[in-house]
């Protein structure tokens, strides 16, 4: 009896669980409009930063390296371990830049310069959509990268 209770309980979660919705897709265009935001911070030009670095040219680069930007000394020390930005750093950052910092460095506090914490997990993959699809296009056009 005790083994049919399980069976049965093992089979409505499969049933449960393929009944699910599938994930949520990115979404370039939600991702603008999201980005909104960050444009208080950010800008996606070539050498424009405002109290934030420039994203442009943001996947693929390492950490710390915008030109004329003065970034945070732990910044700085997370791009000289080797941090680059693609999309799974992007999207860990993104939820919480401090605790973020934290465990790559291994310290128990860091300097930070970005006070945001967006824990929305489809907020961050529709931004990250976004950033990507604008990187793709400038790069297509064949703009010059802000890489170091």
């Amino acid at each position: 009896m005790k083994r049919l209770v399980l069976a049965l309980a093992a089979a409505s979660s499969v049933a449960v669980l393929a009944a699910a919705p599938p994930a949520l897709a990115q979404d370039a265009d939600k991702g603008k409009s999201q980005f909104g935001q960050c444009r208080a911070c950010h800008s996606l030009d070539a050498g424009k930063n405002g109290v934030g670095p420039s994203l442009y040219g943001l996947f693929g680069r390492t950490a710390g390296k915008v030109e004329k930007y003065s970034y945070s000394a732990d910044m700085k020390a997370a791009g000289e371990k080797g941090l680059k930005w693609d999309e799974a750093t992007v999207f860990e950052y993104l939820a919480d830049p401090a605790e973020f910092l934290k465990k790559y460095l291994a310290k128990g506090s860091v300097s930070n310069k970005m006070p945001n914490k967006f824990p929305d997990e489809t907020l961050r993959k529709n931004v990250i959509a976004y950033l990507k699809k604008e990187q793709k296009e400038h790069e297509e056009k064949g703009e010059k990268k802000d890489k170091k």
